[in-house]
């Protein structure tokens, strides 16, 4: 029983320290990690240095770096609507989530759909097709920090 409940504690501590890897495509290949998620941050490559900090995660705001700073706020997640620095007016919106479909602005219209996620695997626009993988995630990751790859990987907000 001590043997199993040791087990048990170890799993469950590796499961909430558990690195969440983004990949180029459809790769699954240490060297095609492009970022990874880790503890409310994210890193550079396979990184975990905390000079490696692109962004780090408090609430519903994501951060420049390893900062908590208001000014060094880069985006404001709420309600399905991405936002500019700290704001929360509509004039500020540059994104739209809803349905596992980003769109461009407020808009939810079928032609504004930035990118399309399904299964861990994100897609170029409204497509499903595996030729329009542009990355993978190993794990779950919540909206802010979706945001966060988005932004990084150059897919939106340019």
């Amino acid at each position: 029983m001590k043997q199993f409940i040791l087990l048990l504690t170890i799993l469950v501590s590796s499961l909430l320290h558990a690195q969440t890897k983004i990949y180029e495509r459809n790769s699954t290949f240490s060297g095609d990690v492009l970022c990874n998620l880790k503890d409310g941050k994210m890193y550079q490559k396979t990184s975990s240095f905390s000079g490696d900090i692109l962004f780090n995660f408090n609430g519903n705001k994501i951060y420049q770096g390893n900062s908590t700073f208001s000014g060094d706020v880069l985006f404001t997640v709420s309600n399905g609507r991405v936002y500019k620095g700290n704001s929360s007016f509509s004039g500020d919106i540059v994104a739209t989530i809803k349905d596992n479909k980003v769109y461009q602005g407020n808009s939810t219209f079928s032609g504004d759909v930035l990118v399309t996620w399904r299964d861990g695997k994100v897609y170029s626009g409204n497509s499903n097709f595996s030729g329009d993988i542009l990355f993978s995630m190993d794990a779950f990751v919540t909206t802010d920090e979706f945001v966060a790859i988005l932004y990084y990987l150059r897919f939106i907000f340019e």
